[in-house]
């Protein structure tokens, strides 16, 4: 039974009909497809066909989804998968894809699987292998994996662990406006999935990562991440760069892991625009 829903539809109808190269953003925990919504209008008028599926069961509006906290529970890393596999293989092109936090690893398992054209990573959730595990990332994750039982819950942000987990670098006042509207309830069980990653080999949160069909893949980190810090992007990027396709790895100076949403997100959008450019006109 498929899973795409009537607004998915719609976008990959658009994106079919334009005959433009798709580009499909993923976006991460604690945050909605509206998240890209900059990041569509610029990618469209740069000549690309923009897609922004949701995760299974994801409300249309952050009103709506922090009404309705519970839809967002026991949404695994598999599933989330298999459905952007389905909205991807609906696509008449094979499109690039665009990920942030968790929708980073979603984009890296997308290009294991051969699905994307060429695959950008913004601050990507740990796939099993990348062993780093920095005490900022712990604390971050801690509203969920502090308890066990949130492993079958949807879990919201306060705004100070909003502060921390994303928004650290810019003003207080630009985190507050951030949090109130972007912020929603995110699924304890890829935290869980991703924490034990390393000692479950038939964990879901894993990548392949060796196959000739990945494409060309940019990891791009902030700085300044709390959640996912450099040292996570760059064990991501060591086991990647064993793939014979291209792989880049960029740092954007002083960023944290707001750096999509917020007011700096230009600089990190052109970053990924200027590398799938690159690699538009390839089969």
């Amino acid at each position: 039974m498929s899973t795409i829903t009537e607004y998915e539809e719609q976008q990959i109808r658009a994106a079919n009909h334009s005959g433009r190269v798709p580009v499909v953003f993923i976006h991460g925990l604690w945050l909605l497809a509206s998240s890209w919504d900059r990041w569509k209008d610029l990618f469209e008028a740069a000549g690309f066909a923009p897609v922004a599926p949701q995760w299974p069961d994801d409300p249309e509006s952050v009103a709506e989804a922090n009404a309705h906290p519970e839809v967002f529970a026991h949404k695994t890393v598999g599933q989330i998968a298999n459905h952007m596999g389905e909205v991807i293989e609906q696509l008449s092109k094979k499109p690039m894809v665009i990920g942030h936090s968790f929708g980073g690893l979603l984009t890296q398992i997308m290009a294991g699987r051969g699905l994307s054209r060429a695959s950008v990573a913004i601050d990507p959730g740990p796939f099993r292998g990348v062993l780093p595990l920095p005490f900022s990332a712990l604390k971050a994750a801690s509203p969920v994996i502090a308890n066990p039982l949130n492993r079958s819950r949807a879990v919201p942000l306060t705004l100070g662990q909003f502060r921390f987990a994303f928004a650290n670098v810019v003003s207080e006042s630009e985190a507050k406006e951030l949090y109130e509207s972007y912020a929603v309830p995110g699924s304890g069980v890829p935290l869980f999935q991703a924490a034990f990653a390393n000692i479950n080999p038939w964990t879901e949160a894993k990548v392949n990562r060796r196959t000739p069909d990945r494409g060309p893949l940019l990891i791009i980190d902030g700085e300044r991440d709390n959640t996912l810090p450099l040292s996570m992007a760059r064990a991501a990027y060591k086991l990647q760069k064993k793939n014979t396709g291209v792989t880049e790895f960029v740092t954007i100076s002083n960023r944290g892991h707001s750096l999509v949403i917020d007011s700096g997100w230009r600089e990190v959008a052109d970053t990924a625009l200027n590398f799938v450019r690159r690699f538009a006109s390839t089969s």
